[in-house]
């Protein structure tokens, strides 16, 4: 592989030079035949992941120690209306209304219960209410882009929103995200946390993202992407996506990397 520029400059790489790179690295993926389902931590097109990835290994801190002092929830914490994103302002939020709705079960079928799943996202116009966000697109007074709710007793979940925007980011010249929602699944506790990004079907922004890019298995790609379900629309209200989250096993959904937390508006 070619010597990849960490130079803040590298930013003004183009979408060819970047297309080229992601497709070294998936002929390479191709020739060494072992099949991948995660994210790569170290995916040089995707230009911050060179420097922030871990170069050694996770230390494992005392789980009773770090219940102590970590964040917790409790079920009672969750109102039911915190699951619809479209009701935070004095007015409906601009965009497409839909319904975002899967089951979150284990490799085996199996429901996982009582889950606290939260979601966060751009608005339709691709900007996300957070301040590093200098993307010049306005934002919605009408929607805040974060929601949650508990899986039910057969591990359905079910959200309320806009479907986001693509917006800009800086990763080279010209590089724009697809439309996509974070997902995190708390777990039990909080060393269980998972996160992970849902993306819509038919994106032509798929091919050139080195982010969703750098799930480098075709496959597992595309268990991060929704599919379109008439059956969940409401007729005159919104459109309706389906989307399972599988925590184990040779399906399990692709989970991004905690080192990301502090660009998890990407």
């Amino acid at each position: 592989m070619s010597k990849i520029n960490t130079n803040p400059d590298a930013a003004a790489n183009t979408q060819a030079e970047i297309n080229a790179e992601m497709a070294e690295v998936s002929r390479a993926y191709e020739a060494a035949g072992v099949v991948e389902t995660q994210t790569r931590l170290n995916y040089p097109p995707y230009r911050s992941s060179i420097l922030r990835s871990p170069t050694k290994s996770m230390l494992h801190p005392d789980p009773e120690g770090i219940e102590v002092y970590s964040p917790v929830f409790g079920h009672r914490d969750v109102d039911p209306l915190e699951s619809n994103l479209t009701i935070v302002g004095n007015g409906d939020p601009l965009g497409e209304k839909m319904v975002v709705t899967g089951r979150v079960t284990d490799g085996e079928g199996r429901p996982v219960r009582n889950q606290l799943v939260e979601i966060w996202q751009a608005n339709s116009a691709g900007r996300y209410v957070h301040k590093r966000d200098q993307h010049p697109a306005p934002l919605d007074p009408n929607f805040t882009g974060v929601g949650r709710c508990i899986t039910d007793d057969e591990g359905n979940y079910r959200f309320t929103t806009i479907k986001p925007g693509p917006y800009p980011w800086r990763n080279h010249a010209n590089a724009w995200r697809p439309a996509h929602i974070h997902f995190s699944l708390f777990g039990t506790d909080f060393t269980q946390r998972l996160v992970t990004q849902m993306y819509f079907p038919g994106d032509p922004l798929f091919a050139l993202d080195p982010i969703f890019q750098s799930i480098v298995d075709p496959a597992a790609r595309e268990r991060l992407v929704a599919t379109y379900d008439h059956d969940v629309t409401i007729p005159e209200v919104s459109t309706g996506y389906r989307w399972d989250i599988v925590l184990t096993g040779d399906r399990s959904t692709p989970l991004e990397a905690d080192i990301e937390k502090d660009e998890e508006h990407a």
